[in-house]
């Protein structure tokens, strides 16, 4: 090859090097992180998401938050949308312990690390890691409490979650492998409100007309514990039935100090959300290394020490 051929060659191969290297970069640019959460219709899952996607901008990545409205079809369309727009990981609270099975999966096949927050899925070879609150035990703390309160007597409710989510049961047994040790404490009612405060309300509403003598309330989150006690309020049963809650969220942080709710589980969603972030920029930069489920543990907040938190764990 002649040396004008020679430098033809080398300054076209500088060329495509040169190209590719923008092409890339252009590509790619600021690395993304989706937040897909269950629902935004309650504050809990709300800071969750936005706890999520703020440690995602502080390591450097953009970040966007989608909102299922605990529907899974929704869900498994913003999979679809994360998965051709490019994202690399996945911030996840899934809307169904066996229907976001398949979403997740979904992402796993083309790459896509997935990390699930709070809510699990029934899989321990699909997400990538699951940061899970203790539920279970601390709704034996919170059980354990009722049954104090209580004396030990009397007749009560139960407000379910969402029936395809995990945590719905685990506190459901949790509070029941200590309460069902009591056979004075009689449960009248059990029913499921979804998580959701108006559901809540009506459902409440509905039991109190069957079940008036009642004494105590246990609620599988916070929005429905307020939801009972508005229920309450409205029967006039407010001071004489107390409300128990779980998750730690702000309005019932603040009723406790009222002496308006009994006492909750206190979550720690900030925890959840950071650790899925941390591991997920972990998991981009190398790492494969992750326990399949890390639990967090769950706290009970009553009078004697609400003085020591603020909502959402702070």
């Amino acid at each position: 090859m002649g040396t004008k051929n020679l430098l033809l060659a080398c300054l076209c191969l500088c060329i495509l090097i040169s190209c590719g290297e923008n092409k890339t970069t252009d590509a790619q640019g600021k690395k993304k992180m989706a937040v897909i959460i269950s629902t935004l219709n309650n504050p809990w899952f709300v800071f969750l998401g936005e706890r999520a996607a703020a440690k995602a901008e502080e390591l450097g990545y953009e970040a966007k938050i989608f909102d299922s409205q605990n529907n899974t079809a929704l869900e498994a369309d913003h999979f679809d949308n994360v998965i051709v727009s490019g994202f690399d990981a996945i911030l996840f609270n899934p809307t169904d312990a066996d229907g976001s099975i398949v979403n997740v999966k979904k992402a796993k096949e083309v790459g896509i690390p997935v990390f699930c927050m709070d809510r699990e899925i029934n899989s321990l070879d699909a997400a990538t890691s699951q940061i899970l609150s203790d539920s279970y035990s601390g709704s034996v703390a919170v059980g354990a409490y009722f049954a104090q309160q209580l004396n030990k007597k009397g007749n009560y409710v139960e407000l379910l979650g969402l029936v395809g989510d995990n945590n719905t049961w685990a506190r459901s047994n949790g509070f029941h492998s200590v309460v069902d040790n009591y056979p004075d404490l009689k449960m009248v009612a059990q029913q499921n409100a979804d998580f959701d405060r108006n559901k809540a309300l009506e459902v409440m509403e509905s039991i109190l007309q069957a079940n008036p003598d009642i004494q105590g309330v246990f609620c599988g989150n916070d929005a429905m514990a307020m939801g009972a006690y508005q229920a309450l309020i409205g029967a006039g049963m407010a001071d004489s039935v107390k409300v128990f809650g779980f998750d730690g969220a702000d309005d019932v942080v603040g009723a406790i100090q009222e002496g308006k709710i009994a006492a909750t589980g206190m979550q720690f969603p900030n925890v959840m959300a950071e650790r899925a972030a941390i591991y997920a920029d972990e998991y981009i930069k190398g790492k494969r290394d992750f326990a399949q489920k890390i639990p967090v543990a769950v706290e009970l907040v009553t009078s004697k020490n609400v003085a020591n938190y603020a909502a959402y764990g702070e």
